[in-house]
């Protein structure tokens, strides 16, 4: 329902639908909340809004204001940090979060964020890890081995989640691609006049954020929607054909290809917008995955994504290693309780 929705807001030959059960239905996707805020800002900056109904409109304002106020706080919390990089020469990159909000979709509130990513050098990670704890970040999470982010949080008065900080010193696992993070950092920008604060460009922007869309396997409707508003905003500057050649050299194209693929099948209007010829002939969408079509994805997902044999059976070492161990867990877990249900109480 929602896609429907969101492609009557970018598709000009597709109207609005007019019947109040489908935006009920809308309401009632537990998903739906998720792009709530971009869907306000869309109809509202289009002039489209008044053509939904009443119910449905409060709905997405309550949504929308609700994102705005959290996504103030955490602005004036990066800027927080931002400033005290600035201030001790330590280079760093926003990833996505409120600035990808303003630029791309033009509001604050149009995309809400739970949480501030940033870019930094790996050789300035223990500098990084002093200057956020210093600034109330104390809660470091255990890293991952093979990772390339740790976080950090921080309790927040009167709300029941924490403030994390997650530093990345990479765009993606290392040992799954050839990439070089450099060429990230060559080709950033300066934000307003900081020697040390930069930002993606857009180049990159649209790179990141396909390879983030498929390290969550499109589990929300907003990594489709980041993408869609992306090739809408930027349009005649992506350039599919670097991209690809790329993807060869970094041994993401497969990644890439998958992730453009899905997105155009589920919004096909893409196709007048900007053509990418290389899309998969077979893709199913996401809302048609049901039955044997689920476990086709999967396997699609977490085997067949990479250029590399090498890096796709590290990735099947790892899938199946925390597989195994979700098992002997669950296996322990059930143990222990049929023991409690069976002996004598005190014995």
């Amino acid at each position: 329902m929602s896609s429907r929705l969101i492609s009557a807001i970018y598709d000009p030959f597709t109207s609005l639908p007019t019947e109040e059960n489908f935006y009920k239905e809308v309401l009632a996707e537990h998903d739906f909340i998720s792009v709530a805020p971009q869907v306000y800002h869309l109809l509202n900056q289009q002039g489209k809004l008044d053509r939904t109904p009443l119910f449905f409109q409060n709905q997405l304002k309550e949504r929308f204001n609700k994102a705005f106020y959290q996504n103030l706080f955490i602005k004036n919390q990066t800027k927080m940090i931002l400033e005290k990089f600035e201030e001790l020469e330590i280079n760093v990159i926003p990833l996505k979060g409120v600035f990808f909000s303003e630029k791309y979709f033009g509001h604050l509130g149009a995309r809400a964020t739970t949480d501030i990513d940033l870019l930094i050098h790996f050789d300035d990670i223990q500098k990084v890890r002093e200057v956020v704890k210093s600034l109330g970040f104390i809660v470091e999470e255990k890293m991952i081995r093979n990772h390339f982010h740790c976080s950090f949080s921080k309790d927040i008065p009167s709300s029941p989640v924490p403030l994390v900080v997650e530093l990345h010193w990479n765009l993606l696992k290392e040992n799954t691609a050839n990439f070089d993070i450099r060429e990230v950092w060559n080709n950033s920008n300066s934000i307003n006049n900081s020697k040390y604060i930069k930002e993606l460009s857009k180049y990159h922007t649209f790179y990141f954020m396909c390879l983030h869309s498929w390290r969550h396997n499109f589990n929300s409707m907003r990594y489709y929607l980041d993408i869609v508003q992306l090739i809408h905003s930027l349009c005649e500057e992506i350039d599919y054909f670097r991209l690809i050649n790329d993807g060869v050299q970094h041994k993401t194209s497969k990644r890439i290809i998958r992730t453009i693929s899905l997105v155009y099948e589920e919004f096909q209007h893409l196709d007048r917008i900007k053509k990418f010829e290389l899309k998969r002939k077979f893709i199913v969408k996401k809302s048609d995955l049901k039955g044997i079509r689920k476990y086709v994805d999967v396997i699609d997902y977490q085997f067949l994504s990479y250029d590399s044999v090498k890096h796709g059976y590290r990735e099947f070492l790892v899938w199946f290693k925390n597989e195994c161990s979700v098992a002997i867990h669950h296996k322990i877990k059930n143990k222990v309780s049929w023991l409690r249900r069976t002996r004598p109480f005190g014995s």
